[in-house]
């Protein structure tokens, strides 16, 4: 079993997101630290990209404010392997195509060589899970096996929208699944209407892999409310805006907050 999927194994799984480098990387790895401390079970860390199509603002301004103090893949490599003398939880990528096929500047020739060096190094560095939002499953043969030859995780995503894709999906899936809860960008929201139990119901119907449930989710009765339905809640705009607001001295109100949606779905 993998290490991702193994998290889900003591209960209601806990994932928080946050955007690497913003503010800076010092303060990214002091929230990790913090994270874990407060319960996360899974850290999902995103990778800025300049064009981050499945984000809402929030999100893609932390990505603007890290990829303007200078945040690279190599540095986030640098710091997670960092991270890895004391962080045991299992850690996921969150990125876009582009940064994986891209690493090591490689030409437009050579765009497996990128995928292979991304990943490669991703392994090295402790990292046991990669999220890419703009992969639909027809293209991901492009990243899987060779995720699988480093043993990182490539988990899928399912939306509202997925209807009779949901089953093959799931069949295929690794580490767990992530159940997009609401149509269009991530972002908090005050109400999630999405029937969400049967999307997972069709899930369970194919694997037994856990499905957690992202996009909008920021309140601690919402945590509640959804973790009934799945294994887990990923939360990632609620932190990324504490994030926004208090800069360097985040990481107390960012490791309250996670006790507090840790304690709501225990």
């Amino acid at each position: 079993m993998s290490r991702v999927t193994d998290a889900f194994a003591n209960g209601k799984a806990f994932i928080p997101f946050i955007t690497c480098g913003d503010p800076d990387l010092e303060t990214t790895e002091k929230l990790v630290i913090a994270m874990e401390e407060a319960g996360a079970d899974v850290i999902e860390l995103g990778i800025p990209f300049s064009d981050p199509t499945a984000e809402g603002p929030v999100i893609q301004e932390a990505n603007l404010r890290a990829l303007s103090g200078g945040v690279t893949t190599d540095k986030i490599l640098d710091m997670v392997l960092k991270l890895r003398r004391t962080v045991t939880i299992p850690l996921v990528f969150m990125t876009y195509a582009n940064v994986v096929f891209s690493y090591g500047n490689n030409t437009k020739t050579n765009l497996e060589g990128g995928t292979e060096k991304f990943l490669k190094r991703a392994a090295e560095a402790g990292i046991n899970g990669l999220i890419l939002p703009d992969i639909p499953y027809e293209e991901k043969a492009d990243f899987q096996p060779a995720c699988k030859k480093y043993g990182i995780d490539f988990i899928s995503l399912i939306a509202p929208t997925s209807h009779d894709r949901i089953r093959m999906i799931a069949a295929e899936a690794e580490g767990f699944i992530y159940c997009v809860s609401s149509l269009g960008v991530t972002g908090v929201r005050s109400q999630i209407t999405t029937d969400i139990g049967a999307m997972v119901e069709l899930v369970r119907e194919t694997t037994d892999i856990p499905a957690a449930i992202g996009f909008g989710i920021s309140t601690p009765e919402q945590a509640r409310e959804m973790s009934a339905k799945a294994d887990g809640v990923i939360v990632g705009s609620a932190i990324v805006k504490l994030i926004a607001a208090h800069g360097a001295d985040s990481v107390p109100y960012v490791a309250e907050y996670v006790k507090r949606m840790k304690d709501a779905i225990r």
